[in-house]
């Protein structure tokens, strides 16, 4: 509001921001999920009822919605974007992120909401390296999605991108346990305070909070060790390769059909887990008109530059 912002109102999400869903439908086939936990923000922005929304990820909750509604989203460095006054699913992996139709009209935004931005001049094509992360990750991606993923990584290649598959994640069932044992702590552990209020949980939320409650302290604390361990490794592939970004699916196929689940996050997960940045783009439709979406990951802290790559991806996809 203080920039300038005319705030609509509050949009849907699934229940606490975990994965009981809500009324909302996907604006490009409403039979469809729009995905969630920030379903509303993916949906209003895909149906043009505002330019911008905010969001949350603790796994996949921005850059799932974003790609099954065909809009751009935006998961930041960990705690890069303040999340004062957020209720909380998991302190350990909770970001706040946004939604716009394009990348142009999320540099603004980001400017406003994160601290010290700092915008990257345009590079040449040539002058950017982008790796595939393969193994055992990419694998949980459908085959149609992967056969797209690999098509506009070609595109990518053919622009003048250096595009390099690299051997990655083979422990990834190790950081998927881990991610999954500190969201179900953290979330028991904060909605405590509202066990007088238990007996209203959609049963997918107390579920969440009974797993949460099997694990121990010294579980939580070596999964938040694991979350360090990742960021590690990650940042030291990007190192070992001189890569700029990673770029993945978006999601392991098109928005599920009902509206009784919300899409799987796994896509998400590893980039959640280290706290780095990550940017949906719409790069095209399935045979049955739904929108799939390209992935890109920076290392922490380099949301900016993540911001420039994306603004040229974005303009070779709209060819």
């Amino acid at each position: 509001r203080q920039a300038g912002a005319l705030v609509l109102g509050k949009t849907v999400t699934a229940e606490f921001a975990y994965f009981a869903p809500g009324p909302t439908r996907n604006p490009r086939n409403p039979f469809h999920t729009p995905g969630g936990s920030s379903s509303g923000s993916a949906a209003a922005v895909g149906a043009g009822l505002c330019h911008f929304a905010l969001g949350t990820q603790t796994i996949g909750s921005i850059n799932r919605p974003a790609a099954f509604c065909g809009v751009v989203g935006f998961k930041p460095t960990y705690n890069r974007i303040s999340k004062e006054n957020v209720i909380e699913n998991s302190t350990s992996h909770d970001h706040v992120g946004f939604f716009v139709p394009d990348v142009g009209s999320g540099e603004p935004m980001a400017r406003i909401l994160c601290a010290n931005w700092s915008p990257f001049n345009m590079a040449q094509p040539h002058e950017i390296t982008l790796g595939i992360p393969q193994g055992p990750y990419l694998a949980r991606a459908d085959q149609a999605a992967l056969d797209h993923f690999y098509d506009t990584a070609d595109r990518l290649a053919a622009a003048g991108y250096q595009v390099k598959e690299i051997d990655a994640m083979a422990h990834f069932e190790d950081i998927y346990h881990h991610h999954i044992v500190v969201n179900e702590k953290d979330a028991a552990d904060y909605h405590e305070q509202f066990s007088d209020y238990f007996h209203l949980y959609h049963p997918k939320t107390m579920e969440l909070v009974q797993d949460g409650r099997k694990h121990s302290r010294r579980a939580l604390a070596e999964g938040r060790e694991v979350k360090r361990q990742t960021r590690r490794y990650l940042h030291q592939l990007m190192d070992q390769h001189r890569l700029d970004a990673w770029i993945t699916p978006a999601a392991t196929g098109t928005a599920p059909q009902g509206y009784t689940r919300t899409g799987d996050p796994v896509m998400q997960l590893p980039w959640t887990n280290a706290g780095m940045p990550t940017l949906n783009l719409p790069s095209g439709l399935a045979k049955n008109g739904l929108p799939y979406g390209l992935q890109l990951a920076a290392r922490a802290n380099e949301d900016e530059l993540l911001f420039m790559i994306g603004r040229g991806v974005e303009q070779l996809l709209e060819l």
